[in-house]
């Protein structure tokens, strides 16, 4: 019965229509000025964790550091936590894989692994272990050049092979020239059939 009533008076309909159409209108402003303070407030939240270099905790990181469209290398970690004050990223348990030019790989694991975020560069501490198909290496700390793609170590280490064991204060390794270099007391056994 309403609907042949408001038939009946034109005037009620067309006000009613028009009192919903401001309402859905007020209703669309509100909600569109509401989104542009939130918006504002998170981009003045950025602001403040960004000038306040606050520590940010991440679980489970996967980084690939690339050059000239080139994968370099890739980190795995169960968790990463964020030094913005300091440019650095402190990761747990990670396990990187070195991608050499000529298609071979070497692989890194460590109990952390710091990660320079400017440079790229990164200090492996604790148990650190490097190994590709021919030999293992392990020390407790060694540095990862980024620039010159450079492994440097000036702990002990223990490089073991199929046929050899080497052992020496520290050493280096070009990941791009495959050179390798001991120092210190460097010691070990060559077995028949390894040549040099």
């Amino acid at each position: 019965m309403m609907v042949f009533e408001n038939r009946k008076n034109p005037r009620k309909l067309k006000l009613l229509l028009g009192t919903v159409i401001l309402v859905t209108l007020g209703i669309i402003i509100s909600f569109f000025i509401g989104y542009r303070r939130l918006l504002n407030q998170q981009d003045k939240l950025i602001s403040v964790i960004q000038r306040s270099k606050a520590n940010i905790s991440i679980g489970e990181i996967h980084h690939t550091a690339t050059r000239n469209g080139k994968k370099e290398w890739t980190l795995n970690a169960v968790s990463a936590r964020v030094m913005g004050d300091q440019k650095q990223t402190i990761v747990e348990k990670p396990s990187v894989v070195f991608f050499l030019n000529d298609g071979g790989k070497v692989y890194l694991t460590a109990k952390q692994v710091i990660l320079e975020t400017a440079s790229n560069n990164m200090t492996a501490k604790g148990n650190v272990v490097v190994k590709n198909e021919q030999y293992m290496l392990k020390t407790e700390k060694l540095f990862y050049n980024h620039k010159k793609r450079i492994i440097v170590t000036k702990e002990p280490v223990k490089i073991t092979g199929n046929l050899f064991h080497l052992k020496a204060n520290s050493m280096g390794y070009n990941l791009n020239t495959k050179e390798t270099w001991f120092r210190g007391k460097v010691g070990g056994t060559i077995n028949e059939g390894m040549s040099l």
